[in-house]
């Protein structure tokens, strides 16, 4: 207890011992909001409370576990930017519980069929089909029977006269670049480090536009809404000139005036120059319905009824629905897509050679603000920064961000799957959230076979590493041991944080030092030092 006689400026100086734990905590690398949720052994019976990590990727929320998941996406990007070997992905053969369901599946449909020929009620057929469907995905199967049973709205692919030609080669069945052979005999497989960012939107001094007038908001909101379908784009036309399956790991980071942009780490090599002109041929189009005049704003905003949907209030006119929107785009042989994005002048290629401090230093840059928010590269002492995200900020309020996304009913439009108390401005994707800045899509990019892994399997892998490290057995846990389940929130077994905080700190003393024990026996070290701490 505090000793309340002395003066109040001493206690306040003093730290409180709640926020050392915390401090103490996160130096040892322990999750400081863990997840209660009870456990069942089920060979023992015994019920036990159980803290989980968080995994919350951001410092903001939990340094620890932000950190324990950048270590996992380096270890994922190191191990697959140099593979020399192709990724082996062979799917298991189907067993015979999975082939007899498929031919139960395919005996339903024919009876539906024929139930359908001669107009009879299906919803008997309808009902044990989606039954077996759903034994089919508990079975082990990905996917669906049917695939995609919605047909694709589809444009044409002609390319824009305004974007330069690209190269085309032919495809080769591999994901692995060139190497290279020195007269020595040492074979180089040398790969990619690319930095693409968006164009400019008006001149910019400390990343703060010099005249806030001029600065064109509109463009920059939805250039950051659609940065991720042009990232796609790239990487299309990337694979189709390189002539095989490039493969890349990548993370979107915000640059100083708030805009995103990308940096890739890219297996196997390209010259340079046909890299940047990849980058000046990509681009992307928005087919969306025109969102430049504003029909509905302030208290004239269309109203639901049901059955109907939203109708304009002045006239009861039933506003078109999402898809009657765009077939009316797709009538129109004159329409111009909403937004047209590209990629900017500032482009940057570097050669990594594998094994070399540059492609040590490229991992660390890939992950440098993995743990941050998009916002955070605002400098929040700086009022001009404050005032131009507040604009970026204004600026996506009305911006739509996906078909479902309420804005559309201030441009006349029902957005897919309208349901009443759809306001405009008020949509709840995080793309309108500051933290955002528009760009809803993953931090971290990676394509399939880059290092033929999953991320559960990367995090196995440092498991047992750990395990092997502390001399036990690193055998595989059985996935059916345990049978877990929440814990509501004040639940009365659950101990106070910091009780459990203190828990786990002492725990990973025990492993520190077991450790440390480990490593000076394989060395050989006297352990009378160290001998007493160990537990």
């Amino acid at each position: 207890m505090t000793d309340r006689s002395l003066p109040r400026a001493i206690r306040q100086a003093m730290p409180q011992a709640r926020e050392v734990a915390v401090e103490v905590a996160k130096q040892y690398g322990v999750c400081i909001r863990p997840v209660p949720l009870k456990r069942l052994d089920v060979h023992t019976g015994r019920w036990e409370v159980v803290d989980v990590p968080c995994g919350a990727t951001l410092d903001a929320k939990c340094p620890s576990c932000a950190k324990r998941n950048r270590q996992l996406r380096m270890a994922q990007c190191r191990e697959g930017w140099h593979l020399d070997h192709e990724p082996a992905i062979t799917p298991d053969e189907p067993t015979d519980e999975q082939r007899w369901l498929v031919k139960f599946r395919a005996d339903l449909q024919a009876r539906r069929d024929q139930a359908v020929s001669l107009g009879e009620d299906t919803a008997d057929w309808d009902a044990a089909i989606e039954g077996v469907d759903a034994e089919i995905h508990e079975a082990g199967m990905r996917g669906n029977v049917l695939g995609h049973t919605v047909p694709k709205r589809t444009r044409s692919t002609r390319r824009r006269q305004d974007a330069p030609n690209l190269p085309k080669r032919r495809m080769a069945p591999t994901t692995l670049g060139r190497t290279f052979t020195s007269s020595d005999g040492k074979v180089y497989r040398p790969s990619l480090f690319v930095t693409l960012t968006l164009p400019s939107y008006g001149k910019v001094h400390d990343g703060v536009p010099v005249d806030p007038e001029s600065y064109d908001y509109r463009r920059a909101a939805r250039d950051a809404l659609h940065f991720s379908k042009l990232v796609d784009r790239f990487v299309q036309n990337l694979r189709r000139v390189a002539g095989y399956d490039v493969q890349y790991f990548a993370t979107v980071e915000p640059q100083k005036r708030l805009a995103p942009h990308l940096h890739m780490a890219i297996r196997g090599t390209l010259p340079r120059a046909e890299v940047k002109q990849i980058a000046a041929a990509t681009y992307h189009q928005v087919w969306w319905p025109p969102a430049d005049t504003v029909r509905f704003d302030g208290d004239h905003l269309p109203v639901w009824q049901d059955g109907a949907g939203y109708l304009d209030p002045a006239t009861g006119e039933v506003l078109p629905t999402w898809h009657e929107a765009l077939d009316q785009l797709d009538t129109d042989h004159d329409a111009q897509p909403l937004h047209v994005i590209r990629f900017g002048d500032q482009i940057d290629v570097k050669g990594v050679l594998a094994g070399t401090s540059d492609a040590d230093q490229c991992i660390r840059y890939l992950s440098k603000y993995l743990t941050k928010s998009l916002a955070d590269s605002l400098d929040t002492d700086n009022p001009a920064q404050r005032q131009h995200a507040a604009r970026m900020v204004e600026a996506l309020r009305f911006e739509p961000c996906s078909p479902r996304c309420p804005n559309w009913l201030r441009y006349g439009v029902q957005p897919k799957d309208a349901k009443p108390g759809m306001l405009p401005g008020h949509c709840r994707s995080k793309a309108h959230k500051p933290d955002h800045l528009g760009y809803a899509g993953r931090r971290v990019l990676v394509s399939r076979k880059w290092s033929n892994k999953t991320l559960a399997e990367h995090r196995q892998d440092r498991r047992t590493w750990v395990l092997e490290a502390l001399g036990q057995p690193g055998e595989p846990a059985d996935p059916h041991r345990y049978i877990w389940k929440p814990l509501p929130a004040g639940d009365a077994n659950v101990p106070p944080l910091a009780m459990r905080l203190l828990r786990s700190v002492a725990e990973r003393q025990r492993w520190r030092a077991h450790m440390a024990q480990l490593r000076a026996e394989a060395d050989g070290q006297d352990l009378s030092a160290t001998e007493g701490r160990v537990a």
